[in-house]
């Protein structure tokens, strides 16, 4: 495996970054994650875009897309596979053992993964914990994920694939890394970001592509809903046939239209 390290492609036994990085010491970094298809990135656009909103958010220098760029296409080149997982990651760099910041530029490391493709239903489980909808770092895609291990490791243990979230004021919120959407009354609804949620890029185009509603729901609307569907870069749209242990009809009418749009008009364009 390839791995663009800061400048250059490295082979993986090679791709090194110093134990002192702030992104490893106190989890100062953000990052993306793009489905890449046939050597081919779906949204790169869009997911450079938050990338950017991300790394303001928490205080870094933009980073250079024209440089990602040039390091995405070397590693899909280097690393030919029919579907993966490309991530990018952009933390603090080297810096003192503590919060505060060096003097040292960015780390940036792009690599890709092997992926499978999703299946059309899964299972969530809702967990006690709560997204923190007035946090600094709310609505910025960080590589501080402690809480989603912990809450995605709960939800594993019993059967599904995916954590729900509500927030402080205990509305539906998001997944781990994933957002939700509801059928209630025909009518699709998915949490607005002032929940807390992050700014999904399939979610907006879910929105953007099928009308969906933003629209601030109870946790407990999850008890009631006809439909529901998580939203990501790999999943895609992806039917929720078990919420707990509430078994739903999946995928419901409104989900099956929701995935055929968003197949059909990705299809069409891969940087929308």
């Amino acid at each position: 495996m390839m791995i663009w390290v800061n400048d250059r492609l490295v082979d993986e036994n090679s791709a090194t970054v110093s134990v002192l990085d702030h992104g490893l010491t106190v989890g100062d970094g953000v990052f993306e994650t793009a489905k890449a298809v046939d050597g081919k990135v779906f949204a790169l656009t869009r997911h450079l875009d938050r990338l950017s909103r991300s790394a303001e958010g928490l205080g870094l220098p933009a980073p250079d897309h024209a440089v990602v760029r040039e390091g995405v296409r070397e590693v899909l080149a280097a690393n030919p596979m029919e579907l993966g997982r490309l991530r990018i990651t952009y933390t603090g760099g080297l810096a003192p053992l503590g919060s505060e910041r060096g003097d040292a530029p960015p780390t940036l490391v792009i690599a890709i993964g092997t992926a499978k493709p999703r299946p059309d239903t899964t299972a969530v489980k809702t967990v006690p914990w709560r997204r923190n909808e007035h946090g600094a770092l709310t609505g910025l895609k960080t590589t501080s994920y402690g809480e989603n291990v912990v809450a995605l490791a709960a939800a594993h243990r019993a059967g599904a694939s995916e954590a729900i979230f509500a927030n402080t004021a205990g509305r539906l919120c998001e997944g781990t890394g994933s957002n939700i959407f509801v059928v209630l009354g025909g009518r699709l609804l998915t949490p607005p970001l002032a929940s807390g949620c992050l700014a999904g890029i399939t979610r907006q185009l879910v929105i953007d592509w099928t009308g969906a509603e933003e629209a601030d729901l109870p946790f407990e609307v999850l008890a009631e809903a006809e439909e529901a569907f998580l939203t990501s870069t790999l999943r895609d749209v992806q039917a929720i046939a078990r919420i707990d242990d509430r078994e739903l009809g999946a995928p419901g009418p409104v989900t099956l239209k929701a995935m055929r749009q968003f197949a059909e008009r990705a299809a069409d364009d891969l940087d929308p």
